[in-house]
């Protein structure tokens, strides 16, 4: 099973944080995982406000963990854009144009997305 990991779960596996659910940790330990640019480029938004303190090496334990870097493209960027406006959160409209473009289930505990057409493990 293809996982793409919404930020975050990534913080939360990589923390190990009890809010994952039974699914989730299972999925995440039997799947293949992937995280987006797009949850690269939130979290250092949120570090650089002030809105997130998470430790510097966060994407090294990811991928120690078997995390896979998965890049965002312009026909992301167009599916994206195309989404109804279910959810305005760019970064969430980002993993949720990705999974669908690229046939991923998406892990994530945002009910707000199950608006769309993508598969969710939450």
């Amino acid at each position: 099973m293809r996982l793409l990991l919404d930020t975050h779960v990534l913080l939360w596996a990589v923390l190990n944080d009890p809010r994952l659910t039974d699914a989730q940790v299972r999925a995440i330990t039997e799947g293949e995982l992937y995280v987006s640019a797009a949850s690269v480029w939130e979290i250092g938004i949120k570090r650089s406000i002030g809105k997130l303190d998470v430790p510097e090496d966060v994407f090294d334990i990811a991928v120690d963990a078997g995390c896979r870097p998965r890049p965002s493209s312009w026909t992301h960027a167009e599916a994206a854009a195309g989404l109804s406006r279910h959810h305005t959160d760019p970064f969430d409209r980002m993993l949720i144009a990705q999974a669908r473009c690229e046939n991923l289930r998406l892990v994530s505990s945002d009910r707000k997305l199950a608006a769309y057409e993508v598969e969710l493990v939450g």
